[in-house]
């Protein structure tokens, strides 16, 4: 073949062959580009990944900060709740500080601490606290609290918590605190008090790893505070328990001076009562005497006797009855006051004693037309009682109301039953007792002053004689009245088994 036909037949392979090799070369090309972006885009999510993981390593670290601030904390505020409890307990100011020891200051990241109390009579900071310090290294930090007085009363005035690191002020530097109390860090807070009590708390590190944080100064704060409201608690113990102990001294003093006056108040009773018991005695002899002549003169034994003699000895002999009935008095009150009459108790039936004394006084009923009205409950009749001298009280009581009720008025009587007692009431129409009057109707010779009383004669001796009996029986009586609208007697005694 010629050589042009093999350069006509190589020609088209040639350029194709450029043609397959160009197009080739574009596919590479464009391989490569997007290689090149993947690559890129890789690289880039790569170096946010990166970012990623730096800040999930800073949020981690942070975390763990704030997990141990908050570790640090948690501790601190149940150190904070053993203290108080330690110290809320102590009723004497003394013994308040000695209730904080090393465990309570290590717990809250310390272990040095000092406290001060100001004491406005000697006009001095006193020792209270000293923690991990030894004799001669408090003694350095008496010294120079003594030396700088006005300048740690200033910062008790201030109120305000000062340490390591707060900004330094013309009261404190930071280097002299450390220097002095032997730290490489340090809290100061006052002590204050409503009491007046006033001081400094002082702690401190020479742990340079521990980093003194604002929730530090806070605890020891609320610390400082604490320990000011447990001084007041002291104080107001003490000043009660002080209050309670004069009271005490004074209640004895007074409780024997009344155990005195009462024994020479019962010392006056008893010659009171022995002297009345005999008078009486010695006026019964001339008084029998007296009844007897009388007796003898009225009954013509030594000659008939003129009409108005006859009168005079009718006259004497009436109130030689009413002397006697006196002197009887007289004598059973104190009897019964001294004890040398014992009641004869034995079960009685009220309505019988109220049946009789009521027909003995029917007489006068019936003169002054006054109602007699008895409402006795048979389940609260029988009682443990002397009779005759039962009878005797109601004599008394009915006749007081016979003599203080009006024509056509009404005395009535009922009982009723209250735990182991029968009380009995005694009630009337008449004028009534006035309030001021009701606490010494019961007293001897006693008589309220009314218009009745003025034009009725009496001794005042019938209340005082039915008190001592009742009272003798172990009851109680008592009066309820006002002035015009009536009154109503009451007394109390043992119900019979």
């Amino acid at each position: 073949m010629a050589t042009s036909d093999i350069i006509n037949i190589l020609f088209p392979l040639f350029i194709l062959t450029v043609i397959l090799l160009g197009m080739l070369v574009i596919v590479k090309i464009r391989r490569v580009k997007q290689l090149q972006s993947q690559t890129e885009e890789l690289k880039k999510s790569l170096d946010d990944m990166d970012e990623q993981a730096k800040l999930i390593v800073r949020t981690d670290m942070e975390l763990n900060k704030i997990q141990d601030e908050l570790d640090k904390k948690i501790t601190g505020l149940y150190a904070l709740q053993r203290i108080s409890r330690a110290t809320s307990t102590a009723l004497e100011e003394n013994q308040i500080f000695k209730r904080i020891n090393p465990e309570h200051l290590e717990d809250l990241g310390f272990e040095r601490a000092s406290g001060f109390l100001w004491h406005n009579e000697e006009k001095k900071f006193i020792l209270q606290l000293n923690v991990g310090y030894s004799e001669e290294e408090i003694n350095r930090i008496k010294i120079f609290i003594g030396a700088n007085e006005e300048r740690c009363l200033k910062l008790i005035a201030s109120e305000k918590t000062f340490s390591s690191l707060s900004q330094s002020d013309n009261l404190i530097a930071k280097e002299e605190m450390r220097n002095i109390f032997s730290v490489t860090s340090f809290i100061i807070s006052p002590i204050i008090s409503q009491q007046g009590n006033k001081g400094l708390l002082f702690v401190g590190t020479q742990n340079t790893e521990t980093l003194i944080t604002e929730g530090d100064e806070e605890l020891i704060k609320i610390l400082a505070t604490q320990l000011g409201q447990t001084l007041d608690n002291a104080h107001l113990f003490e000043k009660t328990w002080r209050a309670q102990q004069e009271l005490e001294d004074r209640v004895k003093e007074r409780t024997r001076e009344l155990t005195l006056a009462l024994e020479e108040v019962k010392k006056i009773s008893r010659r009171k009562t022995d002297f009345v018991s005999s008078v009486s005695h010695e006026l019964r002899t001339p008084l029998t005497s007296v009844k007897g002549y009388t007796a003898i003169l009225l009954a013509g034994k030594l000659g008939k006797l003129p009409q108005e003699a006859q009168e005079r000895l009718e006259k004497i002999n009436r109130h030689t009855d009413e002397l006697v009935h006196i002197v009887n008095d007289l004598l059973d009150i104190s009897r019964i006051e001294s004890g040398r009459v014992i009641m004869k108790l034995e079960p009685i039936d009220l309505r019988n004693t109220v049946a009789k004394v009521g027909d003995l006084l029917s007489g006068q009923l019936k003169e002054k037309n006054i109602y007699l009205d008895v409402i006795m409950k048979p389940s609260a009749c029988s009682v443990l009682a002397d009779n005759s001298q039962i009878e005797r009280v109601f004599i008394n009581l009915f006749g007081n109301a016979l003599k203080f009720t009006p024509a056509e008025g009404k005395i009535s009587i009922q009982n009723h039953k209250i735990d182991k007692m029968v009380q009995v009431d005694v009630s009337d129409t008449g004028c009534g007792i006035p309030k001021e009057a009701q606490e010494a109707i019961f007293e001897e010779f006693f008589r309220v002053d009314n218009a009745i009383n003025q034009g009725v004669k009496g001794t005042g001796l019938g209340l005082a004689l039915v008190k001592n009996i009742i009272e003798a029986h172990g009851g109680k009586i008592w009066v309820k009245s006002k002035a015009g609208s009536g009154a109503t007697f009451s007394f109390t005694l043992f119900a019979a088994p």
